[in-house]
């Protein structure tokens, strides 16, 4: 089966969630699900966000959303992240009535691994119709596989507070790789680095083999400068390979030449990039191809917008992009 995931960051804008302990649960949630959105991009899964900042959104803005991104079906999951509150401890998952609870179950196991107390997976209904789910996010989605997973509590008496502060990079990769499991798709958990005193990142990268650029990218870094305690992922020769090129698929007329001329590279480098011993390409055929720059389309952004922005056209960023309209969603990669 075809999946794709579309992750739902909860709360947000106007609807801050629960608040306590230093945590703001719609920016932890936001914080998760950026995480998990580069991770299952990076695995190369059709991947949606349905916020990417702190934007308000309604139910029905919200549930409209889900199914507007790839339709109503059930190899579609959809993973609602939110953080407890109640006083209790440790991680819960609560799956539509209309699932099983196997995913439910694999990602509690694998956040259990990273370390969280897990309490239960379960579903609940709603008290005026025992037919429909309690929640909105299972009872409104039509076909689609949703799940609530709640990472903690963050007015935890436990160890809860510390691990939602600290941890919730290995809890979203313990996620990622739940779904991975569960669609039977291999995930290699990338690595998470603490900054020590002393450390710059031309130091780290040479101690994970990789490029202080590379470190910059995955971490959104403006800058060079690092702090104390401040964790860092580590890309993964796979994340790298997401960062640093995207497929291109020939249409009739290509060349080669015509190929490396339109996207600002070489011939030679397009050959060794794709391991090609002559330049004999096929209609069809997938070609690995050099990023120069990429976007995040934000809340208000056009391809008019867009193409002023960064001193180009619309119709050139169609032609790059493979696009047939204007239209636009939050949270789409645009190649400049």
């Amino acid at each position: 089966m075809n999946y794709k995931i579309v992750i739902d960051p909860g709360h947000g804008g106007d609807d801050p969630g629960a608040s306590g302990n230093g945590i703001i649960e719609k920016d932890l949630n936001l914080l998760i699900s950026k995480e998990m959105y580069e991770k299952f991009r990076s695995l190369g899964i059709p991947t949606y966000i349905t916020r990417l900042d702190d934007s308000t959104l309604s139910p029905a803005e919200r549930t409209k959303k889900i199914l507007d991104a790839f339709g109503n079906d059930s190899n579609v999951i959809v993973i609602s992240n939110h953080i407890n509150s109640g006083g209790g401890d440790g991680a819960e998952v609560i799956y539509a009535l209309r699932n099983t609870d196997k995913l439910s179950n694999l990602i509690l196991n694998e956040l259990e691994k990273a370390g969280q107390n897990v309490r239960k997976a379960y579903q609940r209904r709603l008290p005026s119709d025992p037919a429909k789910d309690y929640y909105f996010i299972h009872r409104d989605t039509g076909n689609t596989e949703p799940v609530i997973v709640e990472y903690g509590f963050l007015d935890s008496t436990g160890d809860d507070v510390n691990q939602l502060k600290n941890n919730y990079i290995k809890f979203a990769d313990a996620v990622v790789t739940a779904v991975s499991n569960y669609i039977d798709l291999p995930y290699e958990l990338g690595n998470v680095y603490i900054v020590k005193k002393g450390d710059s990142l031309y130091s780290i990268a040479q101690k994970y083999n990789t490029t202080v650029d590379s470190i910059k990218k995955l971490n959104n870094l403006a800058s060079n400068l690092l702090s104390i305690n401040q964790q860092l992922k580590i890309p993964t020769k796979k994340e790298e390979e997401v960062q640093n090129f995207y497929n291109y698929v020939v249409v009739p007329g290509d060349t080669l030449y015509s190929i490396a001329k339109n996207n600002n590279t070489t011939v030679e480098t397009i050959k060794s990039i794709n391991n090609l011993s002559s330049n004999v390409i096929d209609v069809g055929m997938q070609l690995k191809l050099p990023i120069n720059f990429v976007y995040t389309v934000k809340k208000g952004d056009s391809l008019y917008s867009i193409a002023q922005k960064y001193n180009t056209t619309v119709d050139e960023l169609k032609r790059k992009n493979n696009l047939s309209s204007n239209l636009l969603s939050i949270g789409q990669i645009l190649i400049i």
